[in-house]
C-alpha cells in the first residue's frame, strides 16, 4: 500500500492543500506542450474576464495530446480553479510557479502558465472583484410607526409596529415589523456595526 500524501499548504489555494481533483489533472495538463499551454491559459483568462470560452480553439491546441472532450473540459476547469484562486489570494507569479512545480507540473509548463497570469493578474483581479456577490444598494427608505392603544376587546392592550417601504434595484419592498422584532433588529445592527468598526481598526 502506498503511503498517504503529506498535507501541504499553498498560497495559491489560500494556505490550504491542493484539492485532490486538481492533483489528478496535473498529469493531464502535463501532456499539453508548454507552448500551447500559454495559449490555452490566455484563453482561460479571457474567459474569466467575461469573454466566451472558445472550446473549439482549445480542442485544436490540445489535439497533439489526443484529448477527448471530457479531458478538455477538465483541463480548462483545473486551469480556471488555479488562476481564480491565485488571483483571489493575490499570489505572486514566482510563488505560483514554484507551488505548481511542487504539485508535479513540469517547470516549462509552469513558466508558460505564469507568464500570462503575471501580465493580466491585476485586470483579472479587478474582473473577479466585479463578479463578487454584492447586495444592491438602497435607493430610498420610507417608514412610519403605528401604535394601537387598546381595542373594544381589551382596552389596556398596547401594540406598536413599524411599516417600511424600501426601494432597491428598481423595485419597492413593503413590510411590517413588530415592536419586539424591531428591537431585536436594532440590537443586531448595532452589534454588526461595532464588529465591522473593530475589525477595520
Amino acid at each position: 500500500l502506498s503511503e498517504p500524501r503529506v498535507k501541504m499548504r499553498f498560497k495559491c489555494f489560500g494556505e490550504l492543500d491542493a484539492p485532490d481533483w486538481i492533483l489528478a489533472e496535473i498529469s493531464v495538463l502535463s501532456r499539453i506542450s508548454s507552448v500551447r499551454m500559454k495559449l490555452i491559459v490566455s484563453q482561460v483568462i479571457n474567459s474569466l474576464k467575461g469573454q466566451p470560452m472558445d472550446y473549439a480553439k482549445v480542442a485544436k491546441l490540445t489535439s497533439d495530446a489526443g484529448f477527448e472532450a471530457s479531458e478538455i473540459k477538465a483541463a480548462v476547469a483545473a486551469l480556471e480553479n488555479v488562476l481564480v484562486n491565485a488571483a483571489k489570494y493575490n499570489c505572486d507569479d514566482v510563488v505560483l510557479e514554484n507551488e505548481l512545480q511542487q504539485l508535479g507540473l513540469p517547470r516549462e509548463h509552469t513558466v508558460s502558465l505564469c507568464r500570462p497570469y503575471k501580465e493580466q493578474k491585476e485586470s483579472l483581479r479587478e474582473s473577479l472583484a466585479r463578479k463578487t456577490l454584492k447586495l444592491p444598494g438602497l435607493d430610498s427608505v420610507k417608514w412610519r410607526a403605528e401604535a394601537t392603544l387598546g381595542s373594544s376587546v381589551c382596552k389596556d392592550l398596547t401594540a406598536a409596529s413599524a411599516h417600511f417601504q424600501v426601494g432597491t434595484d428598481g423595485k419597492e419592498i413593503v413590510f411590517e415589523v413588530s415592536e419586539e422584532k424591531l428591537r431585536v433588529l436594532h440590537h443586531e445592527l448595532v452589534a454588526a456595526r461595532a464588529l465591522l468598526e473593530s475589525s477595520g481598526a
